[in-house]
């Protein structure tokens, strides 16, 4: 749901310092909410001279097909468990633009786009690809986890050359039950393919993230943001 008065979503937002100097737009999974990742943020082992904003968004309530109609926390529809059968177009565009609402209200905040990162999980992480790979303005990378790339013909024409390097960490449990392992590496290829420097790992995991995990994630956000 958005704000009413901003017309944002509603978010958690949590800044490592004052006057942060970079933003982080982290995006849940279905059925889940910002609060999923919130408590992240001290376990990425940030060093204190990187002030950061973290902005956990809140998912619109929509009915889910997949699980019987049942109304919950959902950035798009899922009508069956191949995911890129039947995509629910108009959903995934729809969270975009309200991803795209929020990473316009950190411009105007003054964060420079290029340190904006795009990070989600599952659902979210699907959000954060199709977004960030097309947006318009140079951004500081995306980190998608247990997840996969959503209308992959229309994404990757519809990308933006001001992000065809934009640097990509993607990450997928060996053993993920949900998103299978082999949509991740289908990503991979995919971005590889058309020439994102992607940084790929796989973890011991089914559907859910490590601590290890979520080292790596801070060690790569230190390198970009450094």
């Amino acid at each position: 749901m958005a704000d009413d008065a901003t017309g944002l979503l509603d978010s958690i937002e949590i800044e490592t310092g004052p006057t942060p100097g970079a933003s982080i737009i982290w995006l849940h999974g279905l059925g889940a909410s910002g609060d999923d990742f919130a408590g992240v943020v001290p376990a990425l082992g940030l060093p204190p001279e990187l002030v950061i904003r973290f902005i956990f968004p809140h998912a619109p309530q929509r009915p889910v097909t997949i699980n019987n109609g049942l109304v919950m926390p959902a950035w798009y529809d899922i009508s069956n468990a191949l995911f890129i059968d039947g995509e629910d177009e108009v959903g995934i565009r729809a969270s975009s633009q309200a991803i795209g609402n929020l990473i316009r209200n950190e411009l105007d905040r003054g964060i420079d786009s290029r340190r904006i990162i795009l990070a989600g999980f599952s659902q979210g992480g699907a959000i954060a690809l199709f977004c960030g790979l097309r947006y318009p303005q140079s951004l500081g990378g995306i980190i998608a986890l247990s997840t996969y790339l959503p209308l992959a013909r229309q994404t990757l024409d519809e990308s933006t050359a001001v992000n065809q390097r934009l640097r990509v960490f993607l990450a997928h449990g060996t053993q993920d039950p949900v998103v299978p392992l082999t949509l991740g590496e289908q990503t991979r290829g995919l971005l590889g393919n058309h020439g994102y420097p992607v940084e790929w790992h796989e973890y011991p995991l089914e559907h859910n993230v490590s601590i290890e995990e979520i080292h790596d994630i801070g060690v790569w956000i230190q390198h970009k943001l450094r």
